[in-house]
């Protein structure tokens, strides 16, 4: 769609086709303005750039995760937001244009709920299952609240958000040479010797009775005396959560500050940038060695260097701290049952360096060219890494529908990290399927081996089980088959019969549970697969048959799970049931509740 600033002239092998949606006002262009359309598309499809960076940080070689792949924009997104209008009208345009993977990095707030019939990623997202198009979607960045997942219906890819090996690290050098290395993105330009005065918040308190020291060590704004601020290095902490570090960082730097140490968890394990001002974040253990030095030395002095890239950084991949948590359940007027574990799988979300729009003056440093690159975090970031697997696998394997590029992309995901121990979250505890779904995706998903395909009616079915009727569903699908109706009523477990690459078993008493399952050999060959399974204490699994034999002429074959527990279950308990060859490792994960 042409305008001012857009023309067919602007178009290429790369990028095919830019349309944008006005409705709601503020869109006059399917030009990005704010960065985030062109980081998330050049993640996903990208073509090879060699010494890309953020004016040095992370320098390597760039790429989409399938730079074979061609671009199709669809700009939604304007200053009131993304509008439901334009969400739907985008899917339509998308289907007619005939694309083959819609990656969608946007979705409501957690506080929504996943009422399928009024949310458009929902309702635009069936539509292009229907005709066959693959939709991969964010998580959110609602973490890690349980029950925070957003995008959650079963026809959707959900992918959170987890680290990579790289940190980037800004060393804090304090008066009595102790280096504590900080991190975040800086490119500050203070003496390498510690040579401004370290003050913490509460010592640069100002005289004003309505803010008090909680305030003051939280480095409120108003809170702090703007004399005592001035050149100094301030401490501040991360307790009051009314302000954001970005907030908190614009008023220190308003007030005159040296520099800024920021004193979070969560903020240390995501790298933000504050550009040239010297600004470096510290977990809470380093944070408390640096008050009490700042505390009871005398003349206390430090300095904080600009920020550098490690990599090999371990353990990778570690469960982002925003990421949205499962479980997905239905709204409560309509709670029947889970039927999945979401989200489906974890990506790359953390530090993401990819491609960035020039006219952006914030990333930009001053004095400075243009950087094309700039590094953010967010299960944005995670979800086109996904997209661009998907499109790999598609080009691959042509005649594959959506569920089954779904299921290899979730079957082959890893649980591992890179010190070949169970991946965690960033509070070192060990991830679940409510934290990562599957695991971590991989490249394997090329050759799976076995998938698990699902089935528009499957879906239709999955709606009248969880209590919507057949003028609710119409509203979602665009097509019923004319002899359809819902079962008035469904079998005991029906939602949790469905094809689905994990497995979910809620309301459980501890009475036997069977559910099944049917699997698809790709691999076009005579095959024999072995049935392993983890579960966790107190929980008996068994899987019926524990053999599955793949002949020529039979593609196709059926098991079903056995769950049973003597004293029933306190909380929900996490297992798998692992199909293997000599060739493959097909891993389903579950989930029980009580």
């Amino acid at each position: 769609m042409k305008s001012d600033d857009f023309t067919t002239a602007n178009c290429n092998r790369k990028l095919i086709g830019a349309r944008y949606y006005a409705f709601g006002g503020g869109i006059s262009s399917p030009r990005d303005r704010h960065g985030h359309g062109t980081h998330t598309a050049s993640t996903a499809a990208g073509n090879i750039v060699h010494n890309a960076s953020y004016y040095g940080l992370a320098i390597g070689t760039a790429k989409g995760g399938f730079p074979g792949s061609r671009i199709a924009a669809y700009r939604v997104c304007g200053p009131a937001g993304c509008k439901g209008s334009n969400i739907l009208a985008a899917f339509d345009d998308a289907i007619e244009d005939g694309v083959d993977v819609l990656s969608l990095s946007l979705g409501s707030s957690s506080g929504y709920g996943p009422n399928f019939q009024r949310d458009p990623v929902a309702i635009g997202s069936f539509h292009a299952i229907e005709k066959g198009i693959m939709v991969v979607c964010s998580a959110g960045n609602d973490g890690p609240r349980k029950g925070s997942v957003v995008n959650v219906a079963p026809w959707i890819l959900t992918v959170a958000a987890s680290s990579i090996d790289r940190d980037f690290q800004a060393d804090i050098t304090l008066g009595d040479k102790t280096v504590i290395k900080g991190g975040g993105i800086n490119f500050g330009e203070l003496q390498k010797s510690p040579a401004y005065r370290l003050l913490y918040g509460i010592s640069a308190k100002g005289n004003s009775t309505y803010y008090g020291e909680i305030d003051a060590r939280n480095c409120i704004p108003s809170a702090l005396d703007p004399n005592k601020v001035k050149g100094n290095i301030i401490v501040c902490e991360n307790t009051r959560i009314m302000y954001t570090a970005k907030q908190k960082l614009a008023g220190v730097k308003r007030l005159g500050a040296a520099g800024m140490i920021f004193v979070s968890d969560n903020v240390r394990s995501v790298a933000s940038s504050s550009g040239s001002f010297p600004m470096a974040s510290v977990n809470q253990e380093d944070g408390e060695k640096i008050i009490s030095y700042a505390k009871t030395e005398s003349n206390p002095m430090a300095t904080i260097l600009p920020s550098v890239s490690v990599t090999q950084y371990k353990p990778a991949p570690v469960v982002a701290y925003f990421s949205s948590r499962g479980p997905s359940f239905a709204t409560k007027d309509i709670l029947k049952a889970m039927t999945f574990c979401k989200p489906d799988v974890a990506a790359p979300g953390v530090a993401i360096l990819a491609a960035w729009p020039d006219k952006d003056s914030v990333v930009k440093l001053a004095g400075k060219n243009p950087p094309h690159f700039y590094i953010i975090s967010g299960t944005s970031m995670a979800c086109p890494h996904v997209s661009g697997l998907a499109a790999m696998i598609k080009s691959q394997n042509p005649n594959w529908s959506p569920s089954a590029i779904r299921s290899a992309i979730m079957t082959t995901a890893i649980q591992t990290n890179n010190i070949k121990k169970p991946i965690t979250t960033t509070t070192g505890s060990l991830a679940t399927p409510y934290d990562y779904g599957a695991g971590e995706v991989t490249s394997s998903p090329l050759q799976p081996g076995l998938v698990y395909e699902t089935e528009t009616i499957d879906y239709l079915h999955f709606l009248c089980n969880i209590g919507y009727n057949l003028e609710t569903i119409k509203i979602i699908a665009s097509t019923i088959p004319t002899d359809f109706t819902c079962h008035a009523n469904p079998e005991p477990n029906s939602i949790s019969n469905m094809n689905y690459p994990s497995m979910a078993i809620s309301k459980f008493d501890g009475k036997e549970v069977t559910i099944s399952r049917t699997v698809t050999n790709v691999e076009d060959s005579e095959t024999v697969y072995t049935a392993s399974v983890e579960a966790p204490d107190g929980l008996e699994v068994s899987v019926i048959p524990n053999k599955l034999e793949f002949k020529e002429n039979e593609n196709k074959l059926t098991y079903q799970v056995k769950f049973r527990s003597d004293g029933g279950l306190v909380d929900d308990v996490f297992g798998a049931i692992t199909w293997s060859n000599d060739r493959y490792r097909v891993r389903s994960p579950f989930v029980v509740s009580s």
